[in-house]
Formats: structure tokens, sequence, C-alpha cells
């Protein structure tokens, strides 16, 4: 069973995800926004307090807010995958020229060691997440679906009543519409979504009332 743990961390209110395998306390770290030193301390504070064993560090994608963290994870956590898919790396290494004036001076660039790609399948412990390719707000965005628990880290794809922005560099509103059409929308109703900002919701929910799928 796969437990989610979520932290809301920076300026822009980014969810930040612990993915735990119950049975092995094999964790996965995805989307780590934690930037000021306390935001750190309570995300190190909490995996030590549940003696986690951090596997992987995993990016749905590569905007600021989502990889403010990834640095201090690596050191944290030393020689663990960082998997991004590689249609985002230009996405990453863009963000050392931007980070200043968005308020981020200290911000420290992280490279992957391998990539996340569509079908691929990343164990932890006893669980599994399938990736799945889901561009249109970020090039190279993918969502990972725990098929055993019902769930899925959705990054900035589909969120409650919204949809990911697409005027960013690399965002594209009618691809984003297919991937969430061909991706998402294809799961169970009763599929539990845990977006990169705001609350969490369902498939179902989502196909039904979200003004931008309707």
């Amino acid at each position: 069973m796969l437990r989610i743990v979520c932290f809301t961390f920076n300026a822009f209110s980014e969810n930040t995800y612990l993915l735990i395998d119950e049975a092995t306390r094999a964790t996965a770290i995805v989307d780590p926004g934690a930037y000021s030193k306390e935001e750190q301390q309570t995300l190190r504070d909490y995996i030590e307090a549940e003696k986690l064993d951090v596997q992987f560090l995993l990016n749905t994608h590569a905007h600021i807010d989502h990889v403010l963290g990834n640095a201090f994870v690596l050191r944290q956590y030393p020689g663990i995958p960082f998997l991004l898919h590689t249609d985002d790396l230009p996405t990453l290494r863009a963000v050392p020229t931007y980070a200043g004036p968005y308020g981020f001076a200290a911000y420290e660039p992280a490279e992957p060691t391998g990539e996340l790609a569509a079908g691929q399948v990343v164990e932890l412990g006893e669980s599994e997440l399938q990736v799945r390719f889901a561009p249109g707000h970020a090039p190279g965005h993918v969502v990972l679906y725990d098929e055993a628990g019902g769930q899925l880290i959705g990054g900035d794809v589909l969120f409650k009543g919204s949809i990911g922005r697409t005027d960013l560099p690399g965002g594209h509103h009618a691809t984003l519409l297919q991937s969430i059409e061909s991706e998402l929308l294809t799961l169970p109703d009763e599929t539990v979504v845990h977006p990169g900002h705001g609350p969490t919701t369902t498939i179902g929910a989502e196909r039904r009332s979200n003004p931008f799928l309707t």
C-alpha cells in the first residue's frame, strides 16, 4: 500500500509529496519545493521521525516551484536516482536564468541522473508507479499513477475545478487538453488526484464539473 503525504512549500504554495510504501518504508520524494531552511527542516524532520528509506527523487516537471528543493534532497540522500522526463531538461536548465528575479536567489541547480518515460514503471518497495506522459503545461510533464491504490500524482495538469496554465514557455493548451483526455480521463472515476497546487480531487468529479473539460 502506498501512503501519500503532502507538504505545501514556497511562495507558490506548491505541493511536495512523499510516496511511502507502507510495507518497506521505501519512499520517493516528488517535486520538492522546499526552499527555505525551515521548509527543508520540516521535510527532513518528518522523514527522520517516520524512519523512511528515501530511494528516489522524481520531478513531474521542472518549473521553478517544483524543483527548488532538488539540490537539498540530493545532498541529504546522496546517491539516490533523480528522474525527469528528457523533454523537460531545457525547462530545468532554464531555472537559474530567472530564479533571482523570482525571489529565489539562493536556488541551487541539480542535474537528473535518469529519466521518466511513458510506460515506465518505477518500483518503490512493494508498490509500483506507472509513468504517464502528459505534456501541455510543460513539454516533459508526466503524472505518476498508483493503480493498486487508486491514486495519481498529477503535477500541474489537472486541479480541482481547473487545469494547468499554458501561457508559460513550452505550454500548449490543446496539447494539455489532449493529455488530460488520453492519460487522466481514461482512469477510473474514483481515482484520487493529488495535484501540484491546491486540494485533492477525483477523476470523476473533474469529468463531471470541471469547466475546462465540460
